[in-house]
């Protein structure tokens, strides 16, 4: 019995250093960083106007209940501004994190520290890169080509043609299409034409995997810095993705990327779609648009492209909050503005940053957790 014991001793005390390697090994691939909260925000009045012009000074952003304070500040399609010393904002929420749970993952919104967006050396300063970063948008569009799309496939192709087209102030497109399986026909380029190619080039295929094609699709849009938005053409229902719609929203919602779907009269008819498009498209900033004709679908591309004129950027380094789970985020008016309507994401779920190589931060979206809307 002693010699048991003995050799048991022996051998915590050989495994304990290895075990303590791997686990600095393990810790060494999160790396904590002051990150930005990024929110596209649309301001309407009761008639469905854009309202133009706000100041930084009109908008009251709370997360988690907690005023939070403004960096930067955009509107439409032009460059942000920084709206207080970005280095004493920087420097405020480290001392924020440095009071909280080491161990705990840092918040994540995936527009990073200037330092990892663009190294000064490069020519221009961090706040330089930050802003190039913000300014602009990257639109992600996904195509449905299964067969649902049999009877209008030739007019949604001419309409997103057109909406491609119509981008003049988008930094970069990229055109996927979906059946059973994802096809990045067109990754995000400038190229318009390129595009338009891609589009032209799809055909029709079989069963629609809508929520698996749009989660590999917010995942390609978080890996990019700055603005960025994804429009979904879906004639029906999803009848074969294994991914649940509410893990879709979460992860949209977190990298703070608005979905935006047109769909046609054929998907209103079915409840549950039309059900998990508004909400799906409410939750993360977006809209949803149901066409009976393709005149509607042109129509839904027009509106779009004019809602992403119109959206105003703010972004904040959050304060102090030791809550790592759901995080709810309101934005408010100032002033007695109750015939003015606010839109944008209602929150976001802090992820680990992983900075592989000195590469941005990966969304990690091995299982996400549904959030209750």
């Amino acid at each position: 019995m002693t010699r048991r014991i003995w050799i048991r001793l022996v051998l915590t005390f050989i495994l304990l250093p290895a075990a303590a390697t791997r686990t600095s090994a393990q810790q060494a691939q999160f790396q904590v960083s002051v990150d930005l909260v990024q929110l596209n925000v649309a301001v309407t009045d009761n008639k469905g106007n854009y309202v133009t012009g706000l100041k930084p000074s009109d908008f009251i952003i709370t997360e988690d209940g907690v005023q939070e304070k403004l960096a930067f500040f955009g509107e439409g399609n032009g460059p942000a501004r920084s709206v207080v010393d970005p280095a004493q904002t920087q420097d405020d929420s480290s001392k924020a994190q440095a009071s909280d749970d080491p161990s705990k993952p840092a918040n994540a919104s995936f527009v990073p520290h200037p330092e990892v967006a663009g190294s000064p050396e490069g020519g221009g300063s961090a706040t330089d890169s930050l802003n190039a970063a913000i300014a602009g948008s990257n639109v992600f569009i996904l195509f449905d080509t299964s067969n649902y799309m049999y009877r209008g496939f030739v007019f949604a192709q001419d309409a997103i043609s057109d909406f491609v087209r119509s981008l003049e102030k988008a930094d970069k497109i990229a055109f996927y299409s979906y059946s059973r399986d994802l096809s990045r026909a067109s990754s995000l380029t400038a190229d318009r034409g390129e595009v338009v190619r891609g589009v032209r080039t799809t055909v029709a295929g079989d069963d629609a995997a809508l929520y698996n094609s749009l989660l590999l699709t917010v995942k390609d849009a978080a890996q990019c810095m700055g603005r960025k938005v994804v429009v979904v053409f879906s004639n029906g229902p999803d009848n074969s993705s294994v991914v649940p719609p509410e893990d879709v929203a979460e992860l949209a919602q977190s990298a703070g990327i608005p979905i935006y779907m047109i769909s046609t009269r054929e998907a209103r008819l079915e409840p549950v779609s039309t059900a998990v498009f508004e909400r799906m498209t409410a939750a993360t900033g977006g809209k949803a648009y149901f066409s009976k004709n393709w005149r509607d679908e042109r129509k839904a591309f027009e509106s779009i492209r004019d809602d992403l004129g119109h959206l105003y950027s703010l972004s904040y380094y959050p304060k102090a909050n030791s809550n790592h789970g759901w995080r709810t985020i309101t934005v408010k008016l100032t002033g007695d503005r109750k015939n003015l309507h606010v839109r944008t994401r209602n929150g976001y779920r802090p992820q680990p940053n992983r900075y592989p190589g000195g590469t941005v931060a990966e969304v990690s979206t091995e299982k996400p957790s549904s959030a209750s809307q």
